[in-house]
């Protein structure tokens, strides 16, 4: 098999970087998921490649050949070329030489099947000749994309033993690319290691469980993830993925992009504190925490008034909420459709300076009297700036 001539193989300044890395005397190779994807024709985003060079002789390399590039890790013997506006990460050959289940210690190589074998899956440690496409494959990887299989190099206790994050990569890769149930000896291992995943920072956590809650429909994985507890160590609020099955089901339904943490907030309880404190864990960021927690407050009321919970919380928080409200789907798709046509004012078409002029006394009044009128003209269902006026005279005088 070869590889195919996909157009990200003839980028702009693609030749000049080749040739910078004496691509004819097979110097550089095309490595992990742009060779993998393009064999299963699946859209290439990153190209990365792999070369004999140590990283300076790259960068000298590459600045000679007038390329951009920028030492993005030198220590894992890593650069980042950037041309025609896209950046490709170069990295040297490798060998470990330590490893903690989270960090590794490296010595660079020469040897192309030595550095495949550092990688996690077949089906990532293919490789290829950028200007003949001839594919390399040391551990059977174009087998198991056949069989859509995912499966790890050699003995998948040693592959988590050296990076623990492995086993939910193992899971993301097989709802992703695999079919059926997982490869068995990994799926054995990913259960039996999974306390390992106490030892992650829970930034790299995660990262790689909103990869796979991204994925277009990732239900079942999870599900097998729960039923092995997987979840467990880190994540013991997730006990059931029905939620998840639905809310995918509905945003299939309703033509709504899937979103991580709208799907994070269908696998935790309804309740607002256990989100943030899973937030916190997870040390997302402050947007998604409050939207979590949004998410995590929905309640049947909020399909009878979609708009106001809009105006509240937002158009995304409220999507969120109606998508994961606990009514029939005929209820949600109504609230949803009535909430996308129309959608409510950004603001009340009324400023404090104006209930000045009515007659308000300027200070702490001006506030809690729009706050009041506020609460009025989103119970009448934004009326215009006329009834607004009268609202405010009423409750004024």
């Amino acid at each position: 098999m070869r590889l195919p001539d996909s157009e990200w193989r003839h980028w702009p300044g693609m030749d000049a970087l080749l040739a910078a890395l004496d691509a004819e005397r097979g110097k550089v190779r095309f490595v992990g998921g742009a060779v993998r994807d393009s064999l299963l024709g699946i859209p290439v985003e990153d190209v990365d490649c792999a070369t004999v060079f140590p990283p300076e002789d790259v960068m000298r390399r590459l600045q000679a050949a007038d390329i951009k590039v920028v030492p993005t890790g030198l220590k894992h013997g890593t650069v980042t070329a950037v041309i025609g506006g896209k950046p490709i990460e170069v990295t040297t050959l490798r060998r470990d030489v330590d490893t903690d289940g989270r960090h590794a210690t490296i010595e660079y190589s020469e040897d192309w099947e030595e550095d495949a074998a550092r990688r996690d899956f077949t089906i990532n440690a293919l490789s290829a000749d950028p200007l003949s496409g001839e594919i390399f494959d040391y551990f059977g990887g174009e087998a198991d994309l056949e069989a859509r299989r995912v499966r790890f190099i050699g003995l998948p206790a040693e592959r988590i033993a050296e990076d623990h994050l492995r086993i939910l990569r193992f899971f993301r890769f097989h709802a992703r690319f695999g079919a059926g149930l997982p490869n068995p000896a990994g799926l054995a291992a990913a259960e039996k290691y999974a306390k390992s995943l106490m030892a992650l920072s829970r930034e790299r956590i995660a990262d790689e469980l909103l990869k796979i809650l991204a994925l277009p429909d990732p239900s079942d994985t999870v599900a097998l993830m729960i039923e092995r507890g997987i979840f467990a160590p880190v994540l013991p609020e997730v006990v059931s993925a029905d939620g998840l099955v639905r809310l995918i089901g509905r945003e299939q339904a309703f033509d709504q992009p899937g979103d991580p943490i709208r799907r994070l907030a269908a696998l935790l309880p309804p309740e607002p504190d256990t989100a943030r404190s899973v937030a916190t864990r997870l040390k997302l960021s402050r947007a998604q925490r409050t939207r979590l927690a949004t998410a995590t407050a929905r309640i049947p009321g909020d399909t009878a008034e979609p708009r106001a919970l809009a105006y509240r919380h937002g158009m995304e928080g409220a999507i969120d909420r109606l998508l994961l409200c606990p009514t029939n789907d005929i209820v949600t798709g109504n609230a949803l459709a009535h909430l996308i046509a129309n959608p409510p004012p950004a603001q009340m078409p009324l400023k404090g300076g104006e209930l000045i002029a009515m007659g308000v006394e300027a200070g702490p009044e001006v506030a809690a009297k729009l706050r009041e009128i506020e609460e009025a003209w989103i119970a009448e269902d934004f009326p215009d700036e006329a009834r607004v006026r009268e609202i405010a005279g009423a409750l004024i005088s």
